[in-house]
């Protein structure tokens, strides 16, 4: 029985991936994952890591699961002829498949912009959290020392985001949060210098949401004192400081770049046919264009035809959709093409508001915070994680954040 299970390799442990990986049928593939990372994270909560908000811990759940073999290692290459993966974590090896999943989702795009990449922070990782918690909390504690002047604080204290997209935004409310509250509180001699600016290149912020929504985050973010440079590029990073398009320097203590999906390096090596933004291009089974045998889901692939935004709810929605068609596939049955159901997008704009552009409702305040925090509990993809993120929030409620470096 094992042994006529058809060979499956999924690569990437992301939303689309770990749908896969959960709801495939074992009794069907042989299953092999190929990812460097051995968990699962909870993307749409990253922004409340960076201030501690939610913990670590809290977001990520192991990709290993009964039944499914795991190699924790980088995929560099394909060979459609051959049917083959080529993996490397020290070492080099192979992996055959009958059929594959490509999953690997997406780079931050950094559009060639001069310093990005040296100077930048990202967020896109656990890891990425780590960091940029450690320097927010790294700015606090230099501008707290004696001897420094007026400047050196303001540009400690001088948080930039580039990227007016949901995760932009929702770092600022976080950065915001945390300056009005612990930042107060234990750095009262600090209170009026901590700065948020967020800088988006197109015309306005969160440009997929409705309009009424994008202008109650305008006015929200007015409130609490953080600057929206829309229609500003930005041309040029250095150590300390970033130019716009305008002329204008400004100086920072954290820069946070969050304007964008590339390909990976493995997608963008790949020999696939691809859409403008070097995304895999695929069916409307998410069959790879001229490899049937191949599949390209999440934040790498472009559905012909279709344009759908690239979230954690595409692509789990995607994952499910694949993994029940694999299922059907291996019993001989017929599939139904994809179709995506859209069921909107959530926001938080700071000081317990939020936005929620659903279909046949349009939120925005406490009660649309009150949904964004539920709908997200809901969508976490284990009990514990659940138990372990509800506890966090009452944490910081009745405690505050953990501002401790270690």
């Amino acid at each position: 029985m094992r042994e006529s299970r058809a060979r499956l390799v999924i690569l990437g442990t992301g939303f689309a991936a770990f749908s896969v990986i959960k709801a495939i049928d074992k009794r069907l593939y042989d299953v092999t994952v190929v990812s460097p990372r051995n968990h699962f994270l909870f993307t749409p909560l990253l922004p409340s890591t960076t201030v501690g908000t939610v913990e670590f811990r809290s977001i990520i759940e192991k990709a290993r699961r009964p039944g499914v073999r795991f190699y924790q290692a980088c995929c560099q290459g394909i060979d459609p002829a051959q049917r083959r993966v080529f993996c490397t974590n020290g070492s080099s090896f192979a992996v055959e498949y009958d059929r594959l999943v490509i999953a690997v989702g997406a780079v931050t795009n950094t559009y060639g912009v001069p310093g990005v990449a040296e100077h930048a922070l990202v967020l896109k990782e656990l890891a990425d959290a780590r960091r940029i918690r450690q320097q927010i909390l790294e700015c606090l504690e230099k501008a707290s020392l004696p001897g420094l002047g007026c400047d050196e604080p303001c540009r400690l204290l001088h948080f930039v985001v580039c990227g007016g997209g949901p995760t932009g935004v929702e770092v600022a409310a976080e950065l915001h949060d945390l300056m009005a509250e612990e930042g107060r509180r234990y750095f009262p001699g600090l209170a009026d210098k901590p700065r948020i600016t967020l800088v988006e290149a197109g015309p306005e912020i969160l440009s997929q949401f409705d309009e009424t929504l994008r202008h109650y985050a305008g006015e929200q973010f007015r409130r609490e004192g953080i600057e929206v440079r829309a229609g500003t590029p930005v041309v040029r990073v250095e150590k300390d400081r970033l130019q716009l398009k305008n002329g204008e320097w400004l100086p920072y203590g954290l820069l946070l770049w969050s304007a964008g999906n590339g390909p990976t390096d493995l997608v963008r090596g790949l020999r696939f046919r691809k859409e403008a933004g070097s995304r895999i291009l695929t069916d409307n089974y998410f069959r790879v264009l001229d490899h049937p045998e191949i599949y390209a889901v999440g934040d790498c692939s472009a559905m012909v035809g279709q344009t759908l935004p690239a979230t954690g709810q595409v692509a789990m929605s995607q994952g499910r959709y694949l993994a029940r068609a694999l299922n059907r596939v291996g019993r001989g049955k017929p599939v139904e093409p994809f179709h995506y159901r859209h069921l909107g997008m959530l926001a938080y704009v700071g000081g317990n508001r939020a936005l929620a552009d659903l279909p046949d409702f349009k939120g925005k305040g406490w009660t649309a915070w009150l949904f964004w925090r539920s709908t997200y509990l809901n969508r976490l993809v284990s009990v514990r994680l659940k138990m372990q993120v509800l506890i966090d929030w009452l944490s910081s409620l009745i405690f505050g954040r953990d501002i401790s470096r270690f």
